[in-house]
C-alpha cells in the first residue's frame, strides 16, 4: 500500500490514539455484558439509562471464534450492539431495522419481498442480486451461509434477537469462504421464570399485519425459548404482495459439565411477488409501479425451508473450551422469473470442531485455537420456459395458459468444503497481544447433467475445485484498561456461488470455466474504548486490495438475468466511526462510514474502467439514534443519510443521495403484570421519495429499486412472566 494512501486513511486514527489515553479512566473490563430477555428488555434499558452512576463496559463477544472476549482484547474491527435496547419499538419485519447503525455496514432494503435485503460490509456483498454474498451470517453461532458462500435471509427470524456481533472486514478470514465480514445474530437470554409468554399484534400502512407468539422459561439445568410469527403485506410497490410464516426456537441445557444448545428455524412463504427494478423515467413518474415484464411473466417466489443444529461446549484448562457443532436442513424454491422458471430442491449440512486452550510457552502467556469446518450443499436445479403472457404457441410454450413450458435445464449441483485453521495469541510486555491465524479452504463444485443428451445439447457435467490460504496477523496494545489501539493485516477469498458459476452469458450449461474466486488483502488500523466512563467509541481505517473481484452484469435481451465476470484489481479505502453513550434519560448512538472504492485494473472489450468508482456503495453514510426514557414510556428517533451512488461500472448514472427519519413512541408495563405495551411508529417521517437499492449494471436502464414512502404502524404487546 503506497505511503500517501496509508497516511490519508490512517492519520486521523494516529492523532486520536495520542489524544484519547489521557481522557480514559481505569476500570475493569472483564465483566460480561448482560443480555436482555424478550419480556423485560425495555424496562432494563430504562433502568440502565436512568442510573447516573452507570459505567459502560466493553462488550463481550463470541463471534471471535473463542470463549467470550472483550472487544478491547481483539486486534480487529468488531462491533456488538443490542438493537431492541438501543432503539426500542422495532417491527422485527426486516433485517435493515436490526442492522441499523452499524459502522462499515451498508444495508439496502430492496422493497421487494421476493429478494432479500442487500448487506455489504466494506463493500463486500454490494453486488448481490439476491440473498447475501461475501458476508458470513450466523444465528447463535450456527452458520446460515451455505458452502458456496450464499446466504438466504428470507428465513431469518428477528423476533427474539438480543444482540448483533459483527466482524468488519477480512480479519474474519478464519470463517473461510465469503468472509468479507461476519454477522452473528444472538438471541436474548430466556426468561428467568419457569414459563413466560408474549403475544404481539401489529397493523400498519400498505395492508401490513404481523402476529407473533413467544414462549420461554428456565428449568433446573437449562432454558428454552421459541417464537412463531405470521406476516401479511401488500407493500409500497405494486405487485409486491407477501405472505409468510416463520419461527425460531432453541433449548439450552447442561449435563456432565457440558453445555448443549439445540436450535431450529424455518419459513413457509407461499407468496412473495417480484416488482423488479425501474428505469429513471419510471422512477420519476410512478415510483410505486412494478416493471410491466415482471407482472406479465408473474415473477415471484414460493419457498419453504427448515434448518436445525446442535452444538456442545466443554471447559478446557480453565478459560479454554472444546466446541463441536452439527447442523443441516432443506429448502424448496419455486421461482418464476422473466427469463425462466427456476425450481430448486436443496439439502445442506455442516459442522465443525474447535479447541481453545491457554498455554505458557517460554514464560509467555499463549492462547491457542485449532479447528476445522466442513460444509455440503446439494441442489437439484430445474429450469423451464416461462409461458406466462405468451400470446401464441411456440416450441418452448406449445400449450397456452400453462405457466411451465419446455424444460431447459435439469442438473444436480453439489458443493463440498473443508477448512482447517489454527490461531495463536501471545501476550507480552503486560499490555500487548500478538495474534496470528491461518486457514486453508478447499471448495469443490460438481454438476451432474440430467438433461437429455443430443448433438445440440452435449453433456455439461463437470467439476471445479477452488482453494486458498487465508492468513491474518494482528497486534493490540491496551493503552489503559479501557482503551486499546490495534493493527492487522489479513487475507480472505471468495468463490463464485453455484448460480454465479452456472449463469453463462453465452448460454452454455455447466460451470463457467473462466470465472475465478476473488482474493483480498486488508491493512487495518483502529482504536476503541470508553471515555468519560460512559462514551463507548470505535474508530477504524482500512485499505483493501482485491484481485479478480466478482462483478455482476446484464446483457441486452437477457430479460434481466444476471451474469458475472472478474475485474482485474480494485482498491477500497475507508474510515468507520461509532459512538454510543447514556446521558441521564437519553441513550444516544451515531456512526459514520466513508467508502473510497475504485477499480484499478478493469477492462470490458474496448472500455477501460480503471479509476472509476465501484457501483452500489455510497461514499458517505451517517446513522444516528436517540432514545428518551421517562418512567414506563420511551420515544426513539432515528436518522439515516446516504450520499449518491453509481449504478454501473462506466459511472454514467447515479442514484441520488437521501436522508430519512423514523419515529417511535411507546410504553412498557403500563398496566402492571401481566402487562400491556403499545407502540406507535412512523417510518420515513417526511415522506421522502428515494432509491434505497440499485440493480448494478442492469440492462435497459432498470437500475432503481425505490423505497417506501411514509408508513404508520401500531403494535400492542401483551406479556406474562419475566
Amino acid at each position: 500500500m503506497p505511503f500517501a494512501s496509508r497516511k490519508r486513511v490512517c492519520m486521523p486514527l494516529f492523532v486520536a490514539a495520542f489524544l484519547f489515553p489521557g481522557l480514559v479512566h481505569a476500570q475493569d473490563t472483564t465483566a460480561r455484558a448482560r443480555d436482555t430477555t424478550f419480556a423485560d428488555s425495555a424496562a432494563r434499558q430504562r433502568q440502565d439509562s436512568m442510573a447516573h452512576s452507570i459505567q459502560r463496559l466493553a462488550p463481550v463477544v463470541t463471534v471471535s471464534r473463542d470463549v467470550g472476549r472483550s472487544v478491547l482484547d481483539l486486534p480487529y474491527a468488531i462491533t456488538s450492539v443490542r438493537p431492541d435496547s438501543l432503539r426500542p419499538g422495532q417491527q422485527h419485519l426486516s433485517a435493515d431495522q436490526t442492522f441499523f447503525g452499524l459502522p462499515g455496514v451498508v444495508v439496502a432494503n430492496r422493497t421487494n419481498p421476493s429478494q432479500d435485503i442487500r448487506v455489504a460490509v466494506r463493500g463486500f456483498g454490494s453486488r448481490s442480486s439476491f440473498g447475501v454474498r461475501s458476508v458470513r451470517v450466523l444465528r447463535d453461532g450456527m452458520p446460515l451461509t451455505n458452502a458456496d458462500g450464499q446466504t438466504p435471509l428470507d428465513y431469518l427470524d428477528l423476533e427474539t434477537v438480543g444482540r448483533i456481533e459483527v466482524i468488519r472486514g477480512t480479519a474474519s478470514s478464519l470463517y473461510g469462504n465469503a468472509s468479507g465480514g461476519v454477522l452473528d445474530i444472538r438471541s436474548a437470554d430466556p426468561p428467568s421464570d419457569a414459563f413466560a409468554a408474549q403475544l404481539r399484534g401489529e397493523g400498519g400502512s400498505y395492508e401490513t399485519s404481523r402476529f407473533t407468539g413467544v414462549v420461554g422459561g428456565s428449568f433446573t439445568n437449562g432454558s428454552y425459548s421459541a417464537n412463531v410469527g405470521h406476516t401479511s403485506s401488500n407493500n409500497y410497490r405494486e405487485y409486491s404482495e407477501q405472505r409468510l410464516t416463520n419461527g425460531y426456537g432453541r433449548v439450552l441445557f447442561s449435563t456432565g459439565g457440558t453445555d448443549f444448545e439445540l436450535q431450529a428455524m424455518g419459513i413457509d412463504e407461499p407468496t412473495a411477488q417480484n416488482p423488479g427494478a425501474l428505469t429513471q423515467a419510471q422512477l420519476d413518474t410512478a415510483p410505486q409501479m412494478a416493471d410491466p415484464a415482471q407482472i406479465r411473466k408473474k415473477a415471484r417466489k414460493e419457498v419453504s425451508m427448515v434448518q436445525t443444529g446442535l452444538s456442545a461446549r466443554h471447559a478446557l484448562l480453565g478459560s479454554g473450551e472444546l466446541f463441536a457443532q452439527l447442523y443441516g436442513g432443506g429448502r424448496s424454491l419455486y421461482n418464476p422469473l422473466t427469463f425462466a422458471i427456476v425450481g430448486i430442491g436443496r439439502a445442506q449440512w455442516g459442522g465443525g470442531v474447535r479447541a481453545t486452550a491457554p498455554l505458557t510457552l517460554f514464560g509467555l502467556a499463549n492462547r491457542a485455537s485449532v479447528g476445522f469446518d466442513v460444509q455440503g450443499l446439494s441442489d437439484h436445479r430445474r429450469n423451464w420456459a416461462n409461458c406466462n403472457g405468451v400470446a401464441s404457441a411456440t416450441d418452448a410454450c406449445p400449450v397456452l395458459d400453462i405457466e411451465q413450458g419446455a424444460r431447459t435445464l435439469d442438473q444436480q449441483e453439489k458443493v463440498s468444503s473443508i477448512g482447517p485453521y489454527v490461531r495463536d495469541e501471545l501476550e507480552f510486555g503486560g499490555k500487548y497481544t500478538l495474534s496470528a491465524g491461518l486457514r486453508a479452504d478447499y471448495v469443490k463444485f460438481e454438476v451432474d447433467d440430467f438433461f437429455p443428451i443430443s448433438p445440440d445439447n452435449p453433456d455439461d457435467s463437470g467439476q471445479r475445485t477452488l482453494h486458498a490460504w487465508s492468513p491474518m496477523v494482528g497486534l493490540v496494545a491496551k493503552v489503559s484498561p479501557l482503551h486499546s489501539v490495534y493493527a492487522n493485516v489479513s487475507r480472505a477469498f471468495e468463490t463464485p456461488t453455484t448460480t454465479e458459476l452456472g449463469n453463462q452469458a453465452n448460454g452454455s450449461a455447466g460451470f463457467n470455466p473462466d470465472l475465478q474466486p476473488q482474493l483480498s488483502t486488508t491493512y487495518e488500523l483502529g482504536m476503541k474504548g470508553i471515555v468519560f466512563d460512559r462514551v463507548q467509541y470505535d474508530f477504524a481505517g482500512f485499505d483493501t486490495e482485491v484481485h479478480d473481484e466478482l462483478i455482476a452484469f446484464e446483457v441486452p435481451g437477457g430479460e434481466g438475468r444476471t451474469y458475472y465476470r472478474n475485474a482485474g484489481r480494485t482498491r477500497r479505502e475507508g474510515i468507520e466511526a461509532e459512538l454510543i453513550t447514556d446521558i441521564n434519560a437519553f441513550t444516544l448512538a451515531a456512526s459514520y462510514t466513508y467508502s473510497h472504492f475504485r477499480f484499478r485494473d478493469y477492462s470490458v472489450e474496448t472500455a477501460n474502467f480503471a479509476g472509476n468508482v465501484i457501483p452500489g456503495v455510497p461514499v458517505h453514510q451517517a446513522q444516528g439514534s436517540a432514545t428518551y426514557h421517562v418512567r414506563n414510556l420511551f420515544a426513539t428517533i432515528e436518522g439515516l443519510a446516504k450520499s449518491s451512488q453509481f449504478v454501473d461500472d462506466p459511472n454514467t448514472t447515479k442514484a441520488a443521495g437521501f436522508f430519512v427519519m423514523n419515529l417511535r413512541v411507546g410504553g412498557t408495563a403500563l398496566f402492571g403484570r401481566p402487562w400491556l405495551a403499545p407502540t406507535i411508529g412512523l417510518q420515513n417521517v417526511f415522506d421522502k421519495h428515494y432509491v434505497s437499492s440499485v440493480a448494478i449494471n442492469a440492462a435497459a436502464g432498470k437500475y432503481f429499486e425505490p423505497s417506501a414512502g411514509r408508513a404508520l404502524f401500531v403494535q400492542l404487546t401483551a406479556a406474562y412472566g419475566h
